[in-house]
């Protein structure tokens, strides 16, 4: 098998097909949407392979690439599988990140000079007359600048593509709801442009259309005067078009093997599945999907940060720049009624799922005088890859995190709103130093301080709500401070529930793995001994299951990775640790 590169973070499909670079072919969907739809408008999380997939578009159907058409796509399905519209259009390509979102004027300048920039390169790229271009220049205005173009582009065959569609609506919404509603309102600048659209796809100039973006925000307000899209994004027919399935993760994993023969081994390649899967699998954006899928840009970061001469993993699972994608938005969880919304995300937290009905557009109160509720927060986060389908059960729908890429990012989500709502700050520093004594001489003590001083801050603001469940959410905040371990919390073993573990992680090795068992007590009186033997007794009954004799057998020859178990009982306002043997 010949070597070949890991495009991570390329979105160019020419690039990427003459560099030699790895590529999962998806072109299958390219026919399928032929067959089904026009005016496509596709929806996933960052990071998922959408650009990649508008590109793809692009160099299949732009008339300009014919030459090269056959050299591009003879391998791939679409081109052992034409489709009639090959090649026959002129492209019109937008995207519409990077827009400076500060102000109603900048955004409208930055908007605005995306559009000039977007139809000045057509009409140069497909060689018209230097008096259309000086026409198109003469128009000061987003809205008359469409207008002039599908003026000039009145005979032709229009394939209009638009990446990042919601981009600096999304920015913008997460910070300043009045800005937003004027933009994408009655009368604002986005509606204009998107009514313009809808006037060309009624001359006939532009056929089909593709868009594509993260969020369902803006979609109201565009259908208002751009009532032609259909929104593809929970058809089952299209659940696979961006991400990998596990069989495209199995072919993106085998270039590893090359270097590492041991990934060769069937136990290896399990044991490297199982871990991806935990990572960064687990989406269902339709109900009636058959496969999961993974995050493509997060499986490519690892299959690239994979240190080859060690054969381990990456010592980070989620690259920092799409750990700030994720970040900024999470600004959205502000939008609407901030409480509710948190209640959303403690009862992700507490309980792994939540019920709601699936939204497929919101209007955030723009053309009704409905607001923001709770099935559209819930739908928001399934768009944003915060939450995913797991079963529909009769009108509802039930959502679970996605990943542990994802709860990891909730529970430091969790830990800024722990800090800014009970007014105190984690000492994370010494946390990170208190877990990091765990993991190589087994030294409870700081951990079980550190763990201490927060118990207590919190307690003294709201101990009546202080519950096990709690107790729980705030070991795991904590815990995920640091990095180097997995945190597996209530894993089934054997069909009983460890509350939480604490296990080693590639590239990292550590001297001990942990094993916590967690028991809530109202009060510190005679019912403490008893929860504290209860739960004793429960680590003990794990102790004896096959797989946890196994974990707690792992390298003992070499003194690492050694299991340790400890009971964590609790008033709400004092704790105590109890190792059991």
């Amino acid at each position: 098998m010949k070597q070949e590169k890991i495009p991570y973070g390329v979105s160019n499909f020419k690039q990427l097909m003459q560099n030699n670079s790895l590529y999962i072919d998806k072109t299958r969907f390219i026919e399928t949407l032929e067959n089904q739809v026009d005016y496509a408008i596709f929806l996933r999380p960052r990071r998922f392979g959408k650009s990649l997939f508008v590109s793809t578009l692009w160099y299949y159907y732009d008339e300009n690439y014919q030459d090269i058409w056959r050299d591009l796509f003879a391998d791939l399905y679409i081109g052992q599988h034409p489709t009639a519209l090959k090649s026959a259009y002129k492209i019109l390509f937008l995207e519409f990140s990077g827009i400076v979102t500060e102000s109603h004027d900048s955004t409208y300048q930055g908007f605005s000079n995306k559009i000039e920039d977007a139809l000045r390169g057509f009409l140069e790229r497909y060689h018209y007359s230097k008096g259309d271009i000086q026409r198109l220049s003469e128009r000061d205005t987003p809205e008359t600048q469409m207008n002039t173009f599908f003026e000039i582009t009145k005979e032709d065959k229009i394939y209009l593509l638009i990446d990042e569609y919601d981009h600096f609506a999304n920015s913008i919404l997460g910070s300043d709801f009045n800005l937003f509603k004027d933009i994408v309102g009655k009368g604002g600048f986005v509606r204009s442009f998107y009514e313009t659209i809808k006037t060309a796809t009624q001359k006939g100039i532009v056929e089909r259309l593709f868009i594509t973006g993260v969020t369902p925000i803006t979609l109201d307000s565009l259908t208002s005067g751009f009532n032609i899209g259909d929104n593809i994004s929970n058809d089952n027919a299209f659940n696979e078009m961006a991400g990998f399935t596990l069989s495209e993760t199995q072919v993106v994993l085998e270039t590893l093997q090359q270097d590492c023969p041991e990934l060769k081994h069937e136990a290896n390649q399990n044991k490297l599945i199982q871990d991806i899967t935990h990572f960064y699998n687990g989406y269902k954006f339709s109900i009636g999907a058959e496969n999961s899928i993974y995050n493509a840009s997060l499986l490519m970061y690892f299959v690239k940060k994979f240190d080859r001469k060690k054969c381990q993993y990456p010592i980070k699972m989620l690259d920092s720049n799409i750990a700030s994608d994720y970040g900024k938005i999470m600004q959205l969880f502000t939008i609407g009624d901030k409480e509710s919304n948190y209640a959303v995300l403690n009862e992700l937290i507490y309980e792994g799922e939540v019920l709601a009905t699936l939204k497929d557009n919101f209007n955030f109160g723009l053309s009704t005088e409905d607001g923001f509720d709770r099935d559209e927060f819930i739908s928001l986060l399934l768009a944003m890859g915060f939450v995913t389908i797991k079963e529909q059960l009769l009108n509802k729908i039930k959502f679970v995190i996605p990943n542990y890429v994802i709860k990891h990012l909730y529970f430091n989500y969790f830990q800024i709103e722990t800090e800014q709502r009970n007014q105190l700050k984690f000492n994370t520093q010494k946390i990170e130093n208190a877990l990091f004594e765990l993991a190589i001489n087994n030294e409870v003590s700081p951990f079980e301080n550190e763990l201490k001083k927060v118990i207590h801050l919190l307690s003294n603001r709201d101990l009546q709500n202080f519950h096990e469940k709690h107790l729980q959410t705030l070991l795991l905040t904590i815990l995920n401070i640091s990095d180097f371990y997995f945190i597996k919390s209530e894993t089934e073993v054997n069909k009983k529930y460890p509350d939480i573990m604490l296990l080693q992680r590639s590239p990292f090795e550590v001297n001990y793995q942990y094993l916590f068992e967690l028991k809530f007590c109202k009060k510190k009186d005679k019912d403490w001994e008893q929860k504290k033997q209860q739960g004793i007794e429960q680590i003990k009954g794990y102790l004896k299951l096959e797989d946890i004799k196994a974990l707690s057998q792992q390298k003992e020859a070499l003194l690492k990775g050694m299991l340790k178990s400890y009971l964590i009982i609790s008033n709400g306002d004092d704790l105590e640790m109890v190792l059991v043997e």
